[in-house]
């Protein structure tokens, strides 16, 4: 499993999906550009010493991503508030990339036209989003649940 985080804004939340990804054992696809200097230290804050477990690839762009991604197929799994589906009632798969977007916009609609499956997060009426980092680790926590956490020994 994939945790693919589209053009971050904020470091601490970056750092938090980097931390997250080492301890699960993901894989992170990091698309770029960034909206920060990638050393920042407010990253390495964020992700402590858990930033050396990551398996992280850096992608340049969206279209250097998708070259990537041509030669490495899996099912790409968009997080994002303009779904019908709620993460829960997707049947994850273990090779599965989980796509979480920008802080400030989400994803494009180029990036939210490719994804194999959109899923959402129910909340309460009247609220618009979650924190990205905390969204990525309901969807990653339910997704390790349901395919018997492969990566943990």
């Amino acid at each position: 499993m994939r945790l693919v985080i589209f053009q971050p804004d904020i470091p601490q939340n970056t750092g938090t999906m980097l931390r997250l990804a080492a301890c699960f054992g993901l894989a992170v696809d990091l698309i770029e550009p960034c909206g920060f200097v990638f050393d920042d230290r407010r990253l390495r804050r964020a992700g402590m010493d858990y930033l050396e477990g990551v398996d992280l690839l850096r992608h340049r762009s969206w279209a250097a991503y998708l070259d990537w991604r041509s030669q490495h197929p899996s099912r790409l799994v968009l997080l994002t508030t303009k779904a019908s589906d709620r993460y829960c009632d997707l049947a994850f798969q273990p090779t599965d990339s989980l796509l979480v977007g920008r802080e400030s916009a989400g994803v494009p609609p180029e990036v939210h036209a490719a994804a194999d499956c959109r899923i959402t997060i129910p909340m309460q009426p009247g609220f618009r989003s979650l924190n990205v980092a905390l969204a990525a680790a309901l969807v990653v926590g339910e997704a390790q649940r349901q395919t018997g956490f492969p990566a943990i020994a």
